[in-house]
Formats: structure tokens, C-alpha cells, sequence
């Protein structure tokens, strides 16, 4: 039975509706065009990739990715070890940054690519650069920040880059702001109930779609979220497995995830 679709993303003069995706691609050793295919039906405004490729020529592959799916690449892949973010030309990018956290022996590096972005309002206010996005900085709009991690397999590290996401949130010094990754905990590990006490899990808040992300051939556990910090509305969170468009042949061959869709509501924030 198909599945309904979350709402489309819109900007009103109370709120804007923003679409998030949150995917672990495996550095894009499988099958791009599925990947691609399975991203451009859930038409995301913000995109935020784990293990993105980071190693020969990563830039290249970053790009195939955006212009296969409509998207613009913002931050991310090797400078921070994997997490990337890419958006399409709804959002606003302010600023942009990539954090490489404490690599202890023997573990793969982590980091998190981290965005701060502005949706409406903005396009008459600021001029535009050769690359057609807005100079940052212009207008008002909804500001939102954003943060992809991939956590470490390790539970004690997991723990203390849990507690440093949460730092780096609100760091941001941003109304809304969110959190999406490969956590590499369920539920009920330590790792995620620490993110999830500060923050909504957005499947737990608003379910919709399936849960389990892993593994695409056998989903039994959910170990990849979208999290959202107070004031936002989760209108729904969830595997878009059944969105037309999204095909169980392209959910198998794309990646060894399945991803995470967020459909948000942002509220406009009154000036001080």
C-alpha cells in the first residue's frame, strides 16, 4: 500500500515547513543511481549524509550527488570525516562549518558537518554570487541549525560524542536546531537516550513511514534518527519506504541504511 506523503516544504508568513533527510550512503559504493532516485522522491530541503565519500576525489563524487538530486552541496564530507550536508536553493546558508572530534587509537575519526540556515525572506535583501545562492547574511527568515554526525561503533567514545553533539547544538546560538546521523545505538542505549533527553526523537514524537533503518534487506533495528530541539513541530519522522518514488529494489541496491525523513514546522520567531 503506497504511503502518504509528509507535507511539501513551504515558507508562510507564521511558519516555514522544512523536509530533512538524514541517509548513511556507505561512500557511494553501491548503486548511485538508486541512491539518487530514492533521494529526489523525498525531495528534501536539507540532506544530511553519513559517510559520504572522503577519501580520492570525494569532491568530485560530492558533486555528482548534489546535481543528480537537485541539490547543492554546503558543508562537509572528508573535512569532517564523513557527515556532509546538502540543501537545495530554499535554504539560506549563513555559515557553514566542519568539526573533527578527539580521535582516540585504534577508532575511525568522527566529526560533524554543521550548518546554520535561513528559510524565507531572504532573496530580495541580499545580492546573489556566481553560484546563485543569496550572499549570506541577508534578510530574516527562519534560521535553523543543523548538524550531521555519524557516532563512533565504540559505546564509551559513542557516549562522550553524544554529550559533545549536544555541546555543539547549542553552541549554535540558534532558535531551532537539529540533529540527524547514523547513531549507532537503539533506542534504549546509553548513547541515544542521552540525545534524546535534551532533544525529540522524531520517530518517538511523531511516527510515520516505518522505523527500522538497518539493514535495508532485513530492517530489525533503528539506529539512524532525526532530532529536534524544542519549538519545532515533528509533523512526521520515518523510513519513506512506500513514498511513491521510493522503491524496495532502490532502498536494497542504493545503500546498507535506510534513510530517515523529517517533514518540520518552524514557527517565526518575534523580533526581541
Amino acid at each position: 500500500m503506497p504511503l502518504a506523503d509528509l507535507p511539501g516544504s513551504t515558507t508562510g508568513p507564521d511558519a516555514a515547513v522544512v523536509r530533512v533527510l538524514s541517509y548513511n550512503i556507505r561512500s557511494m559504493r553501491d548503486d548511485r543511481e538508486a541512491l539518487a532516485r530514492v533521494i529526489r522522491a523525498c525531495a528534501p530541503d536539507v540532506l544530511c549524509v553519513q559517510e559520504a565519500p572522503r577519501f580520492f576525489r570525494w569532491r568530485k563524487a560530492a558533486a555528482w550527488l548534489a546535481r543528480e538530486t537537485g541539490l547543492v552541496y554546503t558543508t562537509g564530507g572528508a573535512t569532517a570525516a564523513g557527515p556532509m550536508i546538502l540543501t537545495s536553493l530554499r535554504a539560506h546558508v549563513e555559515r557553514a562549518e566542519d568539526t573533527l572530534l578527539p580521535r582516540v587509537p585504534g577508532l575511525h575519526r568522527r566529526g560533524f558537518a554543521t550548518a546554520v540556515l535561513r528559510f524565507g525572506g531572504g532573496h530580495r535583501e541580499a545580492p546573489l554570487r556566481d553560484t546563485g545562492r543569496p550572499e549570506n547574511g541577508g534578510g530574516k527568515g527562519v534560521r535553523l541549525g543543523v548538524v550531521s554526525c555519524h557516532l563512533s561503533l565504540a559505546a564509551a567514545e559513542r557516549y562522550e560524542q553524544a554529550g559533545m553533539l549536544l555541546d555543539h547544538l547549542t553552541a549554535l546560538d540558534v532558535p531551532y536546531a537539529i540533529a540527524a546521523g547514523d547513531i549507532n545505538d537503539r533506542p534504549d542505549g546509553r548513547a541515544f537516550r542521552r540525545i534524546a533527553g535534551k532533544l525529540r526523537d522524531g520517530w518517538a514524537t511523531e511516527p510515520w513511514g516505518s522505523e527500522a533503518t538497518f539493514s535495508p534487506k532485513d530492517p530489525h533495528q533503528r539506529i539512524d534518527g532525526i532530532f529536534a530541539s524544542e519549538g519545532i513541530e515533528i509533523i512526521g519522522c520515518g523510513v519513506p519506504a512506500g513514498l511513491p518514488g521510493v522503491t524496495d529494489a532502490d532502498l536494497r541496491a542504493a545503500t546498507d541504511h535506510l534513510p530517515v525523513l523529517a517533514a518540520l514546522r518552524l514557527p517565526r520567531v518575534s523580533p526581541a
